[in-house]
């Protein structure tokens, strides 16, 4: 059974249609905090009855602690606002490398609410802000203080109390830097000290709504039921400073698809499925189509994605009750219906709900999801110019396909606004300030790189061909891991008039764990994060990992939620 190619995989169109997974980063954390009995423990709470206050949420594991440490604040809503150009938030976070002392909560009091105008130190791993959602944080502490529960109708219009409008790691604004921690186990996976860190900002949310609820009416209110607390996550909103992320790491890259992809292939090549795994398979399948039943776009391109979905998942349980599991590697016959049949939005999903029978064969690749990157930084310029003319005949066909000639396909450019250091997409032909663009018009520049190879001969060392061309050094470098990263390099121009950036977001956040993508414009998105996961202080009681598409009761069962 062969993997997907890449020329199939690296289209941004089907990266933006990229579901999360057994392999996503969230469920790996939560995972590993049940294997290893990790303790949750909330050691400060000094918030006060207008919400204002400090509180300290510590995780303790086999060798370590970390300890989320929270501010709550009494925000103007007329500040409320999820720019990145934003100086208030309703609380700010920093997920601190052990247990902090008093003088270590001062100090953070005094840097981390001014988020980018303040400085942590190498002793955090994170910082993050977050706001309130205005349609579901009140409605939510006026219930609960009335005494009665909220509304699940708009619990699930919504899915969350607070959306992150940031979660800074990796050496940003003084934090420690990735490599300090990258070699601790619980950490070695990509992102998981901004999994822990939103994980434990959802902990903190729910407890702030249930106090604010207890202030108002200490006799008469009470908490959410755990079935309800359950079903709120936590928002986030991101737009354009985390897409070229996806461009400047693509060894990181090729790792997440190709444990992806490998995951796929080894489902498919399973021969007769267990009764158990049918089941299982069926199981998520119902979920998956009562998840998007709920799953809410304002965005005309995604609500109609939604709707096909809706449809295409029907078309899905047609073919299972249709039989299409009693033949011979059935998970491949159903995977090459998909193919021909429905949507890549569908695809994609269903290339998830394949995983989710088989702990077995994927969790396992989770482990080689990161990536030492200085080992693929050093250009070996002993290789021949006719050894990299065979690569890029290899690997980068894909190029000829785009024609540079038209204006629309150099329309774009990528550069760094310097008021706040984020990425920016201008227009080439009508804005100023191309001459700041950075090297991420990959088909473009290995465009360039082929002209300029052309009059070198094949013998000729590629170190004298870059000591007279040192502008393509990013560019060769890409091109000599393409034989052993195949799946590096998304197999667009991703400076068309025509590309839609959320594509990137959504491949990257879909390896976090996010559900229900709401694109606010083609360049940001909505998201929710953990919702129906356990809380701490539920998680060595329940299942770590069965959350991802919410359960089944038996009235949304026997509800028709999706169009026939």
């Amino acid at each position: 059974m062969n993997m997907r190619s890449p020329a199939t995989v690296m289209k941004a169109s089907r990266l933006g249609a990229f579901h999360q997974s057994r392999l996503s980063f969230m469920r790996q954390l939560l995972r590993r905090l049940k294997d290893e009995h990790w303790q949750f423990q909330r050691s400060v709470w000094t918030v006060d009855q207008q919400g204002v206050g400090r509180a300290v949420y510590t995780a303790t594991g086999p060798q370590r602690s970390y300890s989320l440490v929270a501010f709550a604040h009494d925000l103007d809503p007329a500040m409320r606002s999820d720019r990145v150009i934003a100086t208030a938030w309703d609380a700010t976070f920093a997920l601190f490398d052990g247990i902090p002392d008093a003088d270590d909560l001062d100090r953070l009091e005094a840097n981390v609410p001014k988020q980018e105008a303040g400085r942590i130190s190498s002793g955090e791993l994170c910082m993050a802000r977050a706001n309130r959602s205005v349609r579901l944080f009140d409605h939510v502490v006026q219930s609960l203080s009335e005494g009665r529960q909220p509304a699940r109708e708009q619990i699930d219009e919504v899915g969350y109390l607070m959306r992150t409008t940031a979660v800074y790691g990796s050496g940003k604004f003084g934090a420690a830097d990735r490599e300090s921690v990258a070699q601790r186990p619980e950490l070695a996976a990509p992102f998981q000290a901004e999994m822990l860190t939103v994980y434990l900002i959802r902990a903190f949310t729910l407890d702030l709504v249930e106090h604010l609820a207890s202030v108002r009416a200490p006799q008469r209110a009470v908490t959410l039921a755990p079935e309800l607390r359950r079903r709120f996550g936590i928002g986030n909103s991101t737009g354009l400073g985390m897409a070229p992320f996806l461009l400047n790491h693509p060894v990181l890259l090729n790792n997440w698809v190709s444990a992806r992809e490998t995951a796929l292939q080894r489902v498919r090549a399973v021969q007769e499925p267990s009764a158990e795994e049918r089941r299982v398979f069926a199981d998520y399948l119902e979920r998956a189509r009562a998840s998007a039943g709920h799953w809410h776009s304002e965005h005309e391109l995604q609500h109609s994605r939604v709707l096909q979905l809706q449809r295409d998942l029907s078309r899905v349980k047609r073919q299972l009750d249709n039989g299409v599991l009693n033949q011979v590697t059935p998970w491949d016959v159903l995977y090459r219906w998909a193919e021909s049949a429905l949507s890549l939005e569908a695809q994609e999903c269903l290339v998830s709900l394949l995983l989710e029978p088989y702990a077995h064969l994927v969790d396992e690749l989770g482990e080689g999801m990161h990536a030492d990157e200085q080992q693929s930084f050093v250009i070996d310029g002993g290789i021949s110019v006719g050894r990299l003319r065979e690569i890029l005949q290899a690997h980068y066909s894909w190029v000829a396909d785009i024609d540079f000639y038209s204006e629309s396909s150099q329309a774009l450019f990528w550069y760094v606004s310097e008021e706040k250091l984020e990425p920016r997409i201008g227009q080439r032909f009508s804005e100023p300030g191309q001459d700041l663009e950075q090297p991420l018009a990959v088909a473009r520049d290995i465009r360039r790189l082929q002209a300029t190879l052309a009059p070198f001969p094949d013998g000729q060392p590629l170190a004298g061909f870059l000591l007279q061309h040192p502008e393509h050094r990013h560019s060769v470098r890409r091109v000599q891991l393409a034989p052993a990263f195949p799946y590096a390099d998304i197999q667009d121009n991703l400076i068309d008039q025509a590309l839609l950036p959320i594509d990137l977001l959504r491949c990257k956040l879909s390896f976090f764990g996010a559900t229900h993508f709401d694109p606010r414009s083609d360049r940001w998105v909505r998201i929710t994060l953990y919702q129906g996961a356990p809380f701490p202080h539920e998680l060595m009681n329940m299942p770590a990992d069965d959350w991802s598409c919410p359960s089944l009761d038996s009235q949304e069962q026997h509800r028709e939620c999706f169009v026939e």
